[in-house]
């Protein structure tokens, strides 16, 4: 399983009247966990869209909330691909506080589209190439 982790410190604009980290925020922090998965990876969304010419919508989300997270506090996002893609890709995300403990966790699916045709394709070959040591 490929796994990456990367830090966001929460700011002021992402709390809301509480003080937490407003629910809709965890989206974009599950997305900036995956474009920094893929780009340790040697990987760019801006090299698979204009260059490899595949692009990766998301179809599916699901998110759970276990606890807080508050303004300027640093959050490391650990993000995983637990199996190797063909037609999907998978992410596994997970949120942990300054203290360690879960704050959200959660699983984005996406596909992969031909940026020409708009339709449905496998995982790109320069994608698998760097994920399947990982795998087998």
């Amino acid at each position: 399983m490929y796994q990456h982790r990367h830090s966001i410190r929460v700011r002021y604009a992402e709390t809301d009247q509480m003080s937490y980290v407003y629910y809709g925020n965890y989206a974009l922090y599950y997305e900036v966990g995956r474009v920094e998965t893929m780009r340790s990876l040697g990987l760019s969304y801006a090299l698979l869209e204009n260059e490899v010419g595949v692009m990766m919508p998301v179809m599916k989300m699901d998110i759970e909330f276990l606890r807080p997270a508050f303004y300027d506090q640093l959050l490391t996002v650990v993000t995983s691909i637990p199996s190797l893609p063909e037609k999907e890709i998978l992410f596994q995300s997970e949120i942990y506080n300054e203290s360690n403990k879960i704050v959200n966790r959660g699983n984005v699916l996406l596909c992969f589209i031909d940026k020409s045709t708009k339709k449905r394709i496998t995982a790109p070959d320069i994608l698998l190439d760097k994920l399947r040591e990982y795998y087998e």
